[in-house]
């Protein structure tokens, strides 16, 4: 039973280990200097989950993505920053919570989920959201490792800081398959 705890625990921390890794690593690649100037252009493959930064033709960075799910697409096409909200809420995806914090009802979409009584809605957080569409944007999320959003592109907290401060309102975006 010992052993067996062991080789559990072993599993457990090396998961960890390679999870961190990967934080790790955008941490470092985001904070490294950009080698080329110009105006940026973000470019996001759905078919790699990946996002890029370009500066006049160079690759300057880049992401792992999770995009819209089935039901969901992320829309594909060129376009510009409209919007950015360093400490974005979801205006239709959240929680219904009482006055004291406490969540009454997880994972609601405001839209279709009745408010309980004595409630009241709160956004999911979208730290570094950069619009560049209607209700569609790039911000730091979740990354299960396939699309999984509401249409929105999730990147890991490093790399949409990176992004963030890349990009300034009129940013090409182009999302493609």
């Amino acid at each position: 039973m010992r052993n067996r705890l062991s080789q559990v625990c072993a599993l457990g921390a090396t998961v960890l280990a390679l999870n961190a890794c990967s934080t790790v690593s955008d941490l470092v690649t985001s904070n490294i200097p950009e080698s080329h100037s110009g105006r940026p252009t973000i470019v996001v493959s759905l078919r790699h989950q990946e996002a890029y930064i370009y500066r006049a033709g160079h690759l300057t960075a880049s992401s792992r993505i999770s995009s819209g799910r089935e039901g969901y697409r992320t829309p594909t096409g060129r376009f510009r920053v409209i919007r950015k909200d360093e400490d974005h809420r979801s205006s239709l995806y959240g929680d219904y919570v009482d006055n004291s914090g406490h969540v009454v009802k997880a994972n609601v979409d405001s839209r279709r989920d009745p408010k309980p009584p004595h409630s009241h809605f709160v956004g999911t957080p979208m730290p570094y959201f950069l619009e560049f569409s209607p209700g569609y944007g790039l911000h730091q999320g979740y990354l299960p490792g396939v699309p999984a959003s509401h249409g929105c592109i999730r990147m890991p907290y490093w790399k949409a800081r990176q992004f963030y401060n890349a990009a300034h309102i009129g940013t090409p975006v182009v999302v493609k398959l």
